[in-house]
């Protein structure tokens, strides 16, 4: 748990988009397992976890317990893992921040960034930027969770728009009619499908969550 003043310690509060930590009285209680949302920073087993899901599960049998069924991203190493707790549950806070970044590039020690408020320049190495990778852009801003003052781990808007670097050639007459796609490797290695009738050097939206190109750009 992140303690700020004496007799002060961090509670998650909602900040943009994510939970954040802000200051509240010592005696405040720990989080709750049936307090958990999504976005919400919590500590378990000694690791930071962001929590991507959360499900309340209703005891079929008489006299069972609510059950928390959750989906958790490790900082650390990016794992991510289906996790049930008993509603009595509790955790402690991550001393995580979340600072806004821009991508600058990427080079063979790892990838590089500058922070939007500071413009201290960093690297976060291949294995902690892992899939993500796919989605970065120069010039792309977002967010990283720093872990004890060391930046971990990489929270990527929802869309982002990459261009298409290579694709087969549509046939005359190709429409978006019926749906038919084709696959596509966009500028930064990411495989797609895309509309048969997109060309080389569009650009498309992709949603970082699924992979997948919700239109074009």
């Amino acid at each position: 748990m992140a303690t700020g003043q004496a007799g002060v310690r961090n509670r998650a509060v909602p900040y943009s988009g994510f939970w954040l930590l802000a200051s509240f009285p010592k005696n405040m209680s720990l989080i709750n397992a049936n307090e958990l949302k999504k976005k919400m920073l919590i500590e378990l087993e000694g690791q930071p976890y962001h929590v991507l899901d959360v499900f309340f599960a209703t005891p079929t049998a008489r006299g069972a317990s609510t059950m928390v069924r959750t989906r958790l991203k490790n900082l650390l190493n990016g794992s991510v893992q289906e996790k049930s707790f008993r509603t009595s549950e509790k955790f402690p806070e991550p001393d995580v921040e979340i600072a806004a970044v821009s991508f600058l590039y990427d080079d063979g020690d790892g990838f590089h960034f500058m922070d939007q408020s500071t413009y201290e320049q960093f690297m976060i190495s291949e294995d902690r930027v892992g899939d993500d990778r796919f989605y970065l852009k120069e010039g792309l801003i977002l967010e990283i969770f720093k872990y004890n003052g060391q930046a971990v781990s990489l929270q990527l808007p929802q869309y982002v728009e990459l261009a298409i670097a290579s694709t087969e050639p549509g046939m005359r007459g190709d429409t978006a009619a019926g749906g038919a796609t084709k696959v596509a490797k966009l500028e930064t290695g990411l495989e797609v499908r895309v509309p048969l009738f997109m060309k080389e050097g569009e650009s498309v939206r992709v949603n970082t969550q699924t992979g997948e190109v919700a239109g074009r750009a």
